[in-house]
């Protein structure tokens, strides 16, 4: 069937259009010609294609199928011109399919240059190159090819990686990507020299495709390569701003804290000599952030807090909270607000038991001259002083003005407070020297637990914990009882403290074998780790009983698991005190 003469006219106007663009480049004799020439004669192809797919997503248009005709007549007009070869031909047709959105038809294109082929001349074109360029030697007549024809190749490749991103084909725009990096790291291994390739963006181009592999391999679902490509990012010399370098450090460490993947330790010791070697995942990502404040605190990159945020993730997984608190005291002002710097020290501070340097830090942000009812740092603070009772009463008045500023706030945060008011009363009550001041503050503290638990409806495991210690010491057993239940019921029997609780409390009613009950069914759902305050409590039952050969082998028992405790955890001869007490004081 015959072609309508407006699809042969459309199809001569595109192929004459890259007629004129190759009359250009053979006039200027310089590929680079091709990003200062149009169809339209002054403009520039690039440029407008460019500017195109700048203002207009390429998404619309991916699933637009490739017009291979007018490809192919397109090439032939391109290589008859007599200035390009077929793969560089193919390397400018495609990109000007890419630019204008035809992601499909810019693969097909794509596909068709020899990359293998060619791999040899570009490697021995920028080995030589960057050699003359070391030794600061104009002369580049006698390369395989021209630096501005492997900027064009190499952006080819770089292009066919993102067409095959957008398609979905990740594993195949990762191995594609990657092309780049190894023909460049194999050709300069020690980095490309300064301004190499500055004229035919050579670098841009090595660094988008140093930033875009490890994406591809996450997208792509491949852990262990992208942790490798991050790793060849951050340690080969690629030249990349610091900016750049900065987003691949931190993009790494979220992925090592976030992804799940665990890989095996880097092997740079070579690299590094005698410098730390991180031993997992965690201490990887930890290195980076810390580098990464580094730094902002040298004002090589802008302030980001989220690399804060991420660190202190880090650090409280790792248990070393003592640690963020000297980067955060190492920050300079004027990078995190005078107060939020208190309140975060406190935290640091308080993770790592320092409690009273903790407690100062927040005396000095709830005082008059900073934020007196800042509600988390009264929470923080109600909750160190009710856990030492020499700070009781202050922690009776941070809990008053707690509750003071939380008018028009949720139940939640209602509850928690009455609750820790509640704790600190109870401390509080135990200093006391009269006995009437005494009982007035144990009804206080009742009265606010019972409060926090029906702001609740019982089902905090915290408020009832707290609530069924507090009616125990009070005597008042049964109630104590049923919130010890209550709580199991709600945890599930997870939690050690609470089956002790409820043995304990047991045991105040005299009922030894109910509470021998309670540590047994606690001893088959607790881990090994868990059970050397089980067995002692339940050697302590047997006593009271009377069963005194039971009671030996008990702590026989207990003795031989603080051994191997001691052991594995290198705990030393401290453990292996076993205290050998009769008496056994409930409340």
């Amino acid at each position: 069937m015959r072609r309508s003469r407006t699809e042969k006219g459309r199809r001569g106007k595109y192929t004459r259009n890259f007629g004129k663009v190759m009359k250009c480049l053979c006039s200027g004799g310089q590929l680079r010609a091709a990003d200062e020439m149009v169809p339209s004669e002054n403009e520039s192809l690039a440029t407008k294609d460019r500017t195109t797919s700048e203002s207009s997503s390429r998404a619309v248009e991916v699933t637009k199928k490739p017009h291979t005709g007018n490809i192919e007549e397109a090439e032939s007009s391109l290589r008859e011109s007599g200035c390009l070869n077929y793969e560089e031909a193919r390397a400018l047709l495609g990109r000007y399919e890419y630019q204008k959105g035809n992601i499909e038809a810019a693969l097909h294109v794509f596909e068709g240059i020899d990359i293998a082929a060619l791999t040899p001349k570009i490697k021995n074109t920028l080995a030589r190159g960057g050699e003359r360029r070391r030794r600061r030697s104009q002369s580049l007549s006698t390369l395989p090819m021209s630096i501005n024809a492997v900027t064009l190749l190499l952006e080819a490749i770089l292009l066919k990686a993102k067409s095959l991103q957008d398609l979905g084909r990740f594993k195949e725009g990762a191995q594609s990507c990657q092309v780049i990096l190894d023909v460049v790291e194999s050709s300069l291994p020690d980095g490309l020299p300064q301004n190499f390739g500055a004229d035919c963006k050579l670098q841009e181009i090595v660094s988008k495709s140093v930033e875009l592999l490890p994406e591809l391999w996450k997208l792509a679902d491949c852990p262990h390569e992208a942790i490798l490509s991050y790793r060849r990012a951050l340690l080969h010399h690629w030249n990349l701003e610091v900016e750049t370098t900065a987003k691949i450090q931190k993009e790494f460490a979220v992925f090592l804290l976030y992804s799940g993947a665990e890989a095996s330790p880097p092997n740079f010791r070579s690299q590094m000599d005698s410098s730390f070697v991180p031993r997992n995942s965690l201490e990887e990502a930890i290195l980076l952030l810390m580098i990464l404040l580094r730094k902002v605190c040298l004002k090589r990159i802008h302030w980001d807090p989220s690399i804060l945020d991420h660190l202190s993730f880090a650090l409280s997984v790792s248990g070393d909270t003592r640690a963020l608190a000297s980067q955060v005291e190492e920050l300079l002002p004027g990078f995190m607000d005078r107060k939020e710097i208190f309140y975060k020290l406190a935290l640091c501070y308080y993770g790592a038991g320092e409690h009273s340097v903790a407690l100062n830090l927040l005396r000095r942000l709830l005082s008059k001259s900073e934020d007196p009812m800042c509600f988390p740092a009264l929470l923080l603070a109600l909750k160190i002083c009710g856990e030492n009772p020499s700070h009781a009463e202050e922690g009776v008045g941070f809990a008053l003005r707690a509750i003071e500023s939380l008018d028009g706030k949720c139940d939640h945060l209602k509850s928690t407070t009455a609750c820790l008011l509640g704790i600190s009363l109870s401390a509080h009550s135990k200093s006391a020297v009269a006995d009437y001041e005494r009982v007035k503050r144990q009804a206080e503290a009742l009265q606010a637990l019972e409060t926090a638990g029906r702001m609740t409806t019982m089902s905090d495991p915290v408020i009832l914990y707290h609530l069924s210690l507090e009616y125990a010491e009070q005597r008042k057993l049964d109630a104590a009882v049923d919130c010890a239940k209550q709580m199991l019921k709600l945890e599930g029997g997870s939690n050690i403290k609470s089956w002790l609780l409820l043995s304990r409390i047991l045991s105040a009613q005299k009922r030894f074998v109910d509470a021998e009950t309670i540590i047994e069914a606690a001893l088959d759902q607790s881990g090994k780790w868990e059970q050397g305050e089980l067995l002692r409590t339940k050697a302590k039952l047997q006593i009271a009983q009377g069963q005194f050969k039971n009671a030996i082998a008990t702590y026989t028992q207990l003795l031989a698991f603080l051994q191997v405790q001691s052991k594995s955890y290198g705990y030393g001869n401290k453990l292996l005190k076993v205290h050998y007490l009769i008496t056994f004081p409930i409340f």
